[in-house]
């Protein structure tokens, strides 16, 4: 039961902390998801961190197998789990996912400096030939402004909704 109790304060503690933070990723009340750096950005890395039943007397496990991480190489990976692994042996028995997510997050540049950055000549680096890109419609189309005479109009038309009568358009047969 302290245990549990204990857990409960961690996961509001995180939810209230990453509020808003997109990085910042719930899988489950007891499996978390954080992404250290922007996206796009080539050095950006996702931690998974899950408590097992004995968090946090035994370790958190800490995954980077996410499809997110298929560019980071295996030793790259090893290597930030390895650090990571450190800074759990050290708050052993204290609420530490925060503190790993803030580790990771401060220690990104060391973490990421054998990752090789794939030079992926893109879109934007491509040469322009014709006409620069001109947005279509520089201005807004504007919404058709009513004259009161024309709103009352409208409104003697329709019912409260604002919508026609049944049979508005009707056409009478018999005379």
């Amino acid at each position: 039961p302290v245990a549990l109790c204990f857990l409960q304060m961690e996961l509001e503690a995180l939810r209230s902390i990453y509020e808003g933070d997109l990085c910042f990723r719930e899988l489950s009340p007891v499996s978390f998801q954080y992404r250290i750096g922007e996206n796009g950005d080539p050095k950006a890395f996702l931690i998974e961190v899950s408590w097992p039943e004995t968090y946090p007397q035994t370790a958190p496990v800490i995954s980077m197998d996410a499809f997110f991480n298929n560019t980071i190489s295996s030793t790259v990976k090893q290597s930030i789990l390895d650090k990571l692994m450190v800074e759990v042996e050290a708050n052993l028995g204290t609420a530490m996912t925060y503190t790993l997510f803030e580790y990771a997050k401060d220690n990104k540049e060391s973490f990421m400096e054998n990752q090789p950055v794939n030079t992926v000549t893109s879109a934007s680096n491509s040469i322009a030939i014709g006409t620069p890109d001109v947005p279509a419609s520089k201005k807004k189309d504007k919404k058709e402004q009513l004259s009161k005479t024309q709103k009352r109009k409208l409104a003697d038309k329709t019912d409260h909704k604002g919508e026609l009568p049944r049979g508005w358009n009707w056409v009478d047969v018999i005379k």
